[in-house]
């Protein structure tokens, strides 16, 4: 699993760098139902249960731990579980790797 796209401001030790990707791929091939790229990031719908909202929850929050650049918003509303992904100015080509994974 290759991940050369990580940058240099991931404080992520290396070798626990494919077992985040991994995390981010069994994500987007369990939960994601829909993804839009929008203005500034992603909008990932994801299955609406408590369970997916839990799991992307924490897999946000230790994300952001590593990679300050990251913004994940979680919003759950009307049944709807949405994961919206923004990355700051000069990572687009993070964000860009990061939709090649969900397959946009």
């Amino acid at each position: 699993m290759t991940t050369e796209w990580v940058p240099q401001a991931c404080t992520l030790p290396t070798a626990e760098r494919p077992l985040r990707v991994a995390e981010f791929d069994g994500l987007f091939a369990s939960a994601v139902r829909g993804v839009d790229r929008v203005a500034g990031g992603l909008r990932l719908a994801l299955t609406p249960t408590p369970e997916v909202a839990a799991t992307v929850a924490g897999l946000a929050a230790r994300e952001t731990g590593c990679c300050s650049f990251f913004t994940f918003t979680l919003t759950a509303t009307a049944g709807a579980l949405e994961l919206g992904i923004a990355v700051t100015d000069g990572h687009d080509d993070v964000l860009d790797a990061l939709a090649a994974r969900v397959g946009t």
